[in-house]
Formats: structure tokens, sequence, C-alpha cells
């Protein structure tokens, strides 16, 4: 069978079996079964078999040639996703509302689906735009990146850098880092987004983000720089009156705080002695998506927190507060930096990450 070519394309009537047929696509073919012609649609049915008996050209390229994408619309959709708005997307691709919408409408008749929902006071992505729209934010993002690597040098490095990071880690770590980028890149802007939230960077329009976190299965590519410690802590006032936990299990005895940011707040995880492993359930007497906002409960006396080197460090060290279990080890969070799957970035994006990977004090 040859899908899709009609008995008309080759002059072709019910004739005997092995009766030389015209040239299809500049071949000339013999029968080897007795066709039947579908009399409705007028197809080749399955029991045609051609011989080539003269090859001219390739019926993949001439006969059948390949569609190329339309990457256009393909960034126009990946635009549209990340201003949610038809308007705003060609307010930023400097072109009219009616051409944005020609090509988003031009990609759903080629790929034979809706990509949005649309009302006259929403618009929303349908199940399979949000399928496609980490394909167009990629197509969108390597041709930036390639056409902005084509003109940049990295000597002369300029434009913006949208970072995201956890809001403690990036008051301590990132921004003093920010500012010793800045001084030597006086030609690169940073537009720093902080929050302890999980935040979407494609969505968000972000080149990279900080992620501390076990990093799940994605096309986001991510770096591990380093394991961020973490300390189960209280303060002296705290332990002298409610006594201090020599096991995990103790911990339920105890008033907690926990981080909301996490699956399981209230459950906590440890290492000890002889490759022991405890998974204890405690009472969470303070929960908040912050840790910085634990502090001051902690110096106060209230309970007992399980926080990363970076915000209870300074607090240990001068004995303000105490660790506690200290034979038990809680799983380290990964420290990792994250961007989008394509490989080209711009070079002032480059820059930005390798000082980071240098620089960030884990």
């Amino acid at each position: 069978m040859v899908a899709g070519i009609q008995p008309a394309m080759i002059g072709m009537t019910q004739r005997r079996e092995g009766a030389a047929l015209d040239t299809v696509c500049g071949m000339r073919v013999h029968i080897l079964a007795f066709p039947n012609i579908d009399r409705t649609s007028g197809l080749l049915s399955a029991n045609l078999v051609i011989r080539i008996v003269s090859e001219t050209r390739s019926i993949e390229t001439d006969c059948f040639p390949m569609r190329l994408p339309d990457f256009e619309a393909w960034a126009m959709f990946a635009a549209v996703v990340e201003h949610r708005s038809f308007t705003d997307a060609a307010r930023a691709l400097s072109v009219s509302k009616a051409t944005v919408s020609k090509a988003v409408t031009r990609l759903e008749e080629h790929l034979d689906t809706s990509l949005f929902n649309r009302t006259s006071r929403r618009l929303a992505l349908t199940e399979s735009g949000k399928r496609l729209a980490d394909h167009a934010h990629r197509i969108l993002a390597e041709g930036q990146a390639a056409e902005e690597a084509a003109r940049e040098e990295t000597a002369d490095l300029s434009g913006v850098v949208r970072l995201g990071a956890p809001m403690s880690f990036g008051l301590l770590r990132i921004a003093p880092l920010i500012a010793r980028f800045t001084q030597e890149h006086p030609l690169v802007d940073i537009d720093l987004h902080l929050s302890d939230a999980h935040i979407d960077l494609i969505e968000m329009g972000l080149d990279a983000t900080i992620r501390i976190a076990d990093m799940p299965d994605s096309s986001l590519r991510a770096r591990r720089l380093a394991d961020v410690d973490i300390h189960v802590v209280a303060s002296p006032a705290y332990l002298a009156a409610r006594g201090r936990p020599m096991h995990p299990s103790d911990l339920s005895g105890h008033d907690c705080f926990c981080y909301s940011n996490v699956t399981t707040p209230d459950v906590w995880r440890f290492a000890g002695p002889g490759q022991q492993n405890v998974v204890v359930q405690v009472r969470s007497r303070l929960t908040v998506n912050s840790g910085d906002a634990m502090l001051p409960a902690l110096r106060a006396g209230v309970g007992i927190a399980r926080l990363p080197d970076f915000i209870v460090g300074e607090a240990l060290a001068s004995g303000e507060l105490e660790e506690v279990l200290v034979d038990w080890r809680a799983p380290p969070f990964g420290l990792h930096l994250v961007t989008p799957p394509s490989r080209l970035r711009p070079a002032r994006v480059d820059a930005l990450l390798d000082f980071i990977t240098r620089h960030h004090g884990c």
C-alpha cells in the first residue's frame, strides 16, 4: 500500500496483474498484486504492492516533502503563555495582537488541537496547551539565546539576568554575591526574585533559580552545588525547662516548629549511630513558611526547630541556641542551581551562574 496516493495521481484504472503503470513521483512501477480500489474514497487498499522499476528521485523528499515546524507560531504561543495575554504578548514582541492571534490559530490548526480556552475575561491553557507549553518555551528560549550568543561578547557583558532564590538563603548568601557581581560587571542588571514557595521558573520568565531541596525528575537542568546541613536546635532556657531530648523519639514529648514548604512538615527523619534510620512525627507548636520567622520563638524558649546552617550558624556559634541530638543527623538538603532545559544561554547568565558556583559559601 502507498498511503495517501490516489489512482488519479498515477493515472490508474483497474488493470491486469503485472501491467506497468505511469510514473509515480518520477518512478515507474509494476503492480505485483491486483489492487482493490475503494470506490468511495478512491484510495488503494492494502493488497496493492508496487515494485520500483527506475528511481529518479526520493519519494520521501519529493513526493511527501517534510513539513518544517512553524517556529514563529511556537514562539508566539510561548509568549502568550508567559504573559497570560495576547495583548501583552503582542506588546512584548512588538507585533500586533492580530499577528499573535493568527499565529496561535495557525499552530492549533496544524496540531489539530486547542491550546487555550478563551473567554472575554479569561485565558486558560487547555490540557494539550499545558503539555506543549514547555516545548514552546524551549523553542523560544533556544532561539533567543542563539541570537544573543551571536551578538554578545563575554568581555562586554550587558543586559538583564532574572534570578530566583529562597528568601532566607537569598538574603544571607545570594544578595551579597549580587552586590559583588554587579560591581565587577556594571552593564549587567539583576532582577532578583526571593520566595520560599516553589516557583515555576519558566512561567516566571527566570533565567535560573536556586533551590534547596531534593530535585524531582523534570526537563529542567539542575547543578548540585553543595549539601546544606540541617541542625535541630533550641534555646538554653527551653532545654533547662523541658529537658534535652537524647533520642529522636523523645521529640514526641516536645513542642516543635515545622517548616510548611515541604511535603510532610511534621515528619522528621534522622540517621544515627550504627546506620540507624529513625522517622518521627512531631507535635507542631508553630508551623511557618519561613525559617527566619522561627528565630524569635526559638530565642524566647518556646520550642525546638530543625533549620539549615545558614540560618542558625551564628546563633549556635554565639551560644544563643544549642544543638540537640548531636549523635543524630538530619538528612542534608541539596543546594541546586536550576536552569531551563536549553543548553544555550546568554553570556551574562553564564557569568552570573559561574560566579555563584564559585562563591556561594556552602
